[in-house]
């Protein structure tokens, strides 16, 4: 048995709930948006009328990027952030499986064996665009014809749509590359955000007057496009109305800026925390976006800068009154 293998099923064992036999939903979940929340929503209700465990089997890192790994991939949201919310939708746990090479060439029997000797899995709940194991060979209806030899059968959920459009992945990434908040919150059925702790920045904000929290992140973390953002920002102290810029700060180039123009090389996430006063470094930071007030502009000298920021933080408030 192959380490990839093994430590599956040790994971499955985890989630395993002893005596009782198991409806599994099987994905990546990336962002956990309403059309996850469809299919995570017919296996809690399946798995109750049933009598059977909740579980869903997630896979991380995304196997896309396992399979083809030149091309970048970005997560809409951390994987502790995935699995707090697919967990607050009522299912019984959540197995974390690592997506390798090994996993990759299992077969789709092979794979469905494995759930159905760790979980006793009875009942596979899958969306009509499901596909599993080596070459995505294990549709729907392969599963069947596999389940009816196992002794477990499948569910087809029908894919949600908006607009006659499905309710996917794809579509969040759409809209969150036009910065167009409204839509994501909409496909996602909450806001958008991102977590992460404040470190220390260059300060350049509180010399404007406008002191920000500068949050690190991961470089796989997707991000909208750039600009400035209203936003609402959670910190242990409570909830705040904040602004957040989101892109290079092409107004402030180090040593005269790079050759296209000054600016920074990596993106940073700044908020400024209205009507806050406090220390804020080393605390975990949360920020919802709301509404996309511009794209990221250059300035020609900083007082430039903090009269736009002045604007901003206007409009912020006039935003959330």
């Amino acid at each position: 048995m192959s380490d990839g293998t093994a430590f599956a099923r040790e994971e499955l064992r985890r989630v395993a709930i002893p005596g009782r036999s198991a409806a599994v939903a099987i994905g990546v979940f990336d962002g956990v948006h309403r059309g996850h929340r469809h299919l995570i929503g017919h296996l809690v209700d399946r798995a109750r009328r049933d009598g059977l465990a909740a579980l869903v089997v997630t896979f991380h890192p995304h196997p896309r990027s396992v399979l083809r790994p030149e091309t970048p991939l970005t997560y809409l949201c951390g994987l502790e952030e995935r699995v707090e919310l697919l967990r607050a939708l009522g299912v019984d746990d959540v197995a974390i499986l690592a997506f390798t090479s090994e996993l990759a060439q299992l077969s789709a029997r092979d794979f469905v064996s494995l759930l159905v000797q760790e979980l006793r899995m009875k009942l596979m709940v899958v969306g009509s665009d499901f596909a599993l194991g080596r070459g995505r060979e294990g549709t729907a209806d392969v599963l069947a014809a596999i389940g009816g030899e196992m002794g477990f059968a499948v569910d087809l959920v029908p894919l949600l749509a908006a607009g006659g459009e499905k309710v996917g992945s794809t579509a969040v990434r759409q809209a969150l590359a036009h910065g167009d908040m409204e839509t994501v919150a909409s496909l996602l059925g909450r806001p958008f955000d991102l977590r992460g702790p404040v470190v220390k920045g260059a300060e350049r904000g509180k010399g404007l007057g406008f002191p920000t929290a500068n949050m690190a992140f991961g470089q796989d973390r997707a991000l909208p496009a750039f600009g400035v953002y209203v936003t609402r920002a959670y910190l242990r102290q409570g909830v705040y109305r904040a602004l957040t810029n989101i892109g290079l700060r092409p107004t402030f180039g180090a040593r005269g800026g790079r050759a296209s123009g000054g600016g920074e090389d990596k993106p940073t996430v700044e908020t400024f925390i209205l009507d806050f006063q406090g220390e804020v470094y080393g605390q975990e930071l949360c920020i919802e976006l709301l509404h996309r007030l511009r794209g990221e502009l250059r300035f020609p000298s900083p007082e430039a800068l903090r009269e736009q920021i002045e604007k901003d933080v206007a409009a912020t408030r006039a935003y959330l009154s």
